[in-house]
C-alpha cells in the first residue's frame, strides 16, 4: 500500500507534469494505486496524493475490474450548465465531509496506460469523481470550492485530528 499525502503537504498543491512515459513502472504504479484505494476504501485516488506529480488518476466505483477507469493527461472538455450539489471526501482530508456543488454531467479526454487517447461521458458520481481527481492535478482540494467559513471549519477540524493523533502515538 502506498502512503496517501494529506491536507498541508506541499506535493498536494503544486500542478502536475504530462505524463510522456507508457511503460511497466507506469503500470505498476497504477495497480499500487488501486490496491491503495481499495485498502483505504475510496473510489478515486490522483497521482499527487501518493507523492507522484504527474497528470493522472484512477476511479474505481464498484470494486471490479470493468468499473475501473485510469485517466492520464486528462482534460474536461466540456461541462454541463446543470450543477448538483453532493456531499464529498478526500482521502488527503480523511473522515471530513461537505457538500460541493459541480457539474451534472462531463466530456473528458485522456490517454489509457498504452498512451492511447478515448473520449468519455459521464454523469452522476463518475462524473463528479472525474472532476475531484481533476482538481488535484491542478493543485485543488474539495475544500477550495466551498464558502471561506466552511473551509476554515474543515482545516481546523483537520488539524485537530492530526494534533489528537500524534499525540495518541
Amino acid at each position: 500500500m502506498l502512503d496517501i499525502f494529506t491536507l498541508g503537504e506541499e506535493v498536494l498543491r503544486t500542478e502536475n507534469k504530462k505524463v510522456t512515459v507508457f511503460d511497466d513502472a507506469l503500470r505498476m504504479l497504477v495497480d499500487a494505486m488501486f490496491d491503495t484505494l481499495v485498502e483505504a476504501d475510496g473510489v478515486g485516488l490522483a497521482a499527487p496524493q501518493v507523492g507522484v506529480s504527474e497528470r493522472f488518476f484512477i476511479v474505481d466505483l464498484h470494486r471490479g475490474d470493468d468499473s475501473r477507469y485510469v485517466f492520464i493527461n486528462p482534460e474536461i472538455i466540456e461541462t454541463s450548465m446543470e450543477e448538483c450539489p453532493y456531499e464529498e471526501g478526500c482521502l488527503s482530508i480523511p473522515g471530513l465531509y461537505h457538500d460541493v456543488v459541480r457539474p451534472r454531467r462531463v466530456k473528458v479526454q485522456a490517454q489509457d496506460l498504452a498512451g492511447k487517447y478515448f473520449t468519455l461521458e459521464a454523469d452522476g458520481l463518475l462524473a463528479r469523481v472525474i472532476q475531484h481527481e481533476n482538481d488535484h492535478l491542478n493543485g485543488v482540494l474539495f475544500i477550495d470550492h466551498l464558502a471561506p467559513e466552511d473551509r476554515q471549519r474543515i482545516e481546523r477540524q483537520f488539524a485537530k485530528r492530526q494534533r489528537k493523533g500524534r499525540r495518541s502515538k
